[in-house]
């Protein structure tokens, strides 16, 4: 029997698996063991091993089914917000820029900065993506990600674009560690990538973010590739910027194919734990598998699992460095996706692969065809018309099946899993509201006096 631990958290880690709905950990699970040479089915990840878990209701507050940017405000602001909206409450419309002064929503990050703690966002998606946009960005429609997107009358009402609230981030010292992609948001048109000469920044203001970051922070560290990342040694007061990508990082699967080489999601984990580790007061961090998203968005459910399997070691990587007596490390997700595992399957077989019979032959549907393991309600899977009758060797790399013809997979509505270790995490039981996550972080933190003066500065 596990003993809750109401002790005051001195940090928190957050985990937050994009599109990791029940379906994608089970069949992650099944993945990992049989990619490890074991039993898929019996196999224990690192996440099944958290002492205590409960489900999240995951609609936004005009949603049943929530985008990432109204699910990550609520899980790091603790409200229920509009879908395409980021870090601003409920009464704020999507591209109402002028609505959304005065109503900012203040972030789990910005009351550690106000009660001293040091903070740090790790995501393998853009750093200005919805996910961890919410850390720090209060902005009427997420796509905002650069000044390029802004439409005329955005501007004119004084809303600023996301990678430039980033930069400009007012709350105690700044960020510690940032590191994930997207790094053309943050240079203008003007400027060579430094991984492909042949592509440019996006901004149209002609500002280099990434030289204003170094300028606020002489003594901080700009990395874009592996070696300058494991060159980088963490210092007390010495804060660290990693962009590996002009867009996205690169899905798990498929990192070692990249020019300048990328870290791991667990590389970059055990960077930044290292990094907050030398503050005194406490850390708050954010680690975000955003690529999960991504893969099922397309149909690729090979590479979705594949990326929460990086979760799942980024999860093993960073309790190997923490003491959960005084650290909250929360997993969880911030919606589903539409993926769904069938069939009667032998217990053995691959779990990408066809529905066959015990006696390993295929099986075979109403139609006359095989069908798949793993599908889609809706994605780029589908096909009008006929369905093809899916084989295992004709798969390879390609969009698994699909009900609805979709280009872009659309996400599940269904609840997802919370999982949890540390002081107040037993408080992650039953069925909870999402935003409910978030104010479980502030009261284990005990940073009340912080998040009032937080809520002060996002709304002057």
């Amino acid at each position: 029997m596990v003993t809750p631990n109401t002790d005051r958290a001195r940090n928190i880690i957050l985990f937050v698996g994009d599109g990791m709905g029940t379906s994608t950990l089970t069949a992650a699970r099944i993945f990992q063991g049989q990619s490890r040479g074991v039993d898929g089915a019996s196999t224990w990840t690192t996440l099944d091993r958290l002492p205590y878990a409960g489900l999240v209701r995951t609609y936004s507050h005009d949603s049943l089914v929530a985008d990432s940017a109204p699910s990550a405000t609520g899980l790091l602001s603790g409200v229920k917000a509009r879908n395409d909206t980021v870090g601003v409450d409920h009464t704020v419309a999507v591209d109402d820029c002028a609505g959304s002064v005065g109503h900012g929503a203040v972030s789990l990050f910005e009351t550690a900065e106000a009660a001293g703690l040091a903070t740090g966002i790790v995501s393998t998606a853009r750093i200005t993506h919805a996910t961890p946009a919410a850390a720090y960005a209060h902005t009427p429609q997420r796509d905002w990600e650069h000044d390029a997107e802004l439409p005329a009358a955005a501007v004119a009402a004084g809303c600023k674009d996301i990678a430039s609230q980033l930069i400009a981030w007012p709350h105690g010292d700044g960020f510690e560690v940032v590191l994930g992609g997207g790094r053309a948001a943050f240079l203008p048109e003007t400027a060579a990538d430094p991984e492909d000469p042949l592509a440019r920044g996006l901004r149209q203001d002609e500002r280099d973010l990434i030289a204003e970051w170094k300028l606020k922070h002489p003594a901080g560290s700009y990395v874009w590739n592996r070696a300058q990342f494991e060159a980088a040694t963490p210092e007390r007061g010495a804060p660290l910027l990693g962009l590996f990508e002009p867009d996205h990082m690169k899905y798990e699967a498929e990192r070692d194919q990249d020019v300048g080489g990328e870290p791991s999601l667990a590389e970059m984990t055990q960077k930044a734990i290292a990094a907050l580790q030398q503050q005194d007061k406490g850390y708050v961090l954010l680690v975000e598998a955003g690529r999960i998203d991504h893969a099922h968005h397309v149909g690729r459910a090979d590479l979705a699992l594949a990326d929460t399997v990086a979760l799942d070691d980024a999860v093993a990587a960073a309790l190997e460095m923490v003491d959960t007596s005084d650290t909250l490390v929360i997993v969880t997700a911030d919606h589903s996706h539409n993926l769904t595992i069938s069939g009667y399957p032998p217990r053995e077989a691959p779990i990408l692969g066809s529905v066959t019979r015990v006696d390993g032959a295929r099986s075979i549907a109403s139609d006359g065809k095989g069908y798949a393991i793993l599908s889609y309600a809706s994605g780029p899977g589908a096909v009008d018309g006929s369905r093809a009758d899916f084989a295992d060797e004709a798969h390879d790399q390609t969009p698994h099946p699909a009900l609805v013809p979709m280009r872009s997979a659309a996400h599940g509505g269904e609840d997802v899993a919370a999982r949890g270790v540390g002081p107040w995490a037993h408080l992650l039981s039953g069925t909870i509201e999402q935003n409910l996550i978030y104010h479980i972080m502030v009261h284990a933190l005990g940073a009340g006096a912080g998040e009032d003066e937080a809520i002060a500065q996002v709304q002057d």
